[in-house]
């Protein structure tokens, strides 16, 4: 694929354009074809052994979100003005645990893996997650491990959804047990197999933010050569 100069630039100016909106235009609603690829987005979204722990729970109902909004801090102007809501959950050590139902089904199922390669894996991401990166150590250090997939995607899904338009805020302002409390009272973590990672809210900005700020590049960048 060539990239001309005017292809970067637009790139850049999705950037650019892309804010933490704290409101949005109750109005404007998200075409459902602008939002299934702001959802692909999230979906193609790589993952550490290709293992795609998570789930995207999309909270369109009005008393769920008034549910939410009394223990989501960070959310107070989002979740009443949204159009379309997202809390995205990862897989908990349930799942992620080398030599899971989960991962074995997933690398059968949907990688399509042969069975001999699949316990090979296993005994590679054994010593990964054990010796490597030692997840093992806690389930929070294994759910911390999963959470972090789950931000390529949000990533991800926030710049597909600036590059046509749309403006997005992520939120981690929520108390975190009381959102999980919810969730469980509505069937939607898996009997434990889930947990809440990260929120992120899609819409049409109601007032235009202020310019954005970053550091300079030769700041928060160094070459070794």
């Amino acid at each position: 694929m060539t990239m001309t100069t005017a292809d970067r630039q637009q790139i850049l100016d999705a950037l650019q354009f892309r804010h933490a909106a704290k409101e949005f235009d109750p109005d404007k609603k998200i075409p459902d074809e602008d939002f299934h690829l702001i959802l692909e987005a999230g979906r193609l979204s790589p993952s550490s052994i290709g293992l795609e722990p998570w789930k995207f729970l999309i909270v369109q109902n009005t008393e769920l979100r008034e549910k939410l909004k009394k223990v989501t801090w960070g959310g107070q102007g989002q979740l009443p003005t949204a159009s379309h809501f997202v809390i995205i959950l990862a897989r908990t050590a349930v799942d992620t645990k080398y030599g899971s139902e989960y991962m074995a089904s997933h690398m059968r199922d949907v990688r399509k893996l042969p069975d001999d390669v699949i316990q090979r894996a296993f005994v590679r991401y054994k010593a990964f997650q054990e010796n490597d990166l030692k997840l093992l150590e806690s389930d929070r250090t294994m759910f911390d491990w999963a959470g972090k997939q789950t931000y390529i995607a949000l990533a991800n899904m926030m710049t597909v959804a600036a590059q046509i338009g749309i403006d997005s805020c992520p939120i981690e302002g929520y108390d975190f047990d009381s959102v999980q409390k919810i969730l469980d009272e509505e069937g939607l973590l898996e009997d434990g197999h889930l947990a809440v990672s990260v929120m992120v809210a899609f819409g049409y900005r109601a007032k235009e933010p202020r310019p954005k700020t970053r550091k300079e590049m030769d700041q928060v960048v160094q070459w070794i050569k």
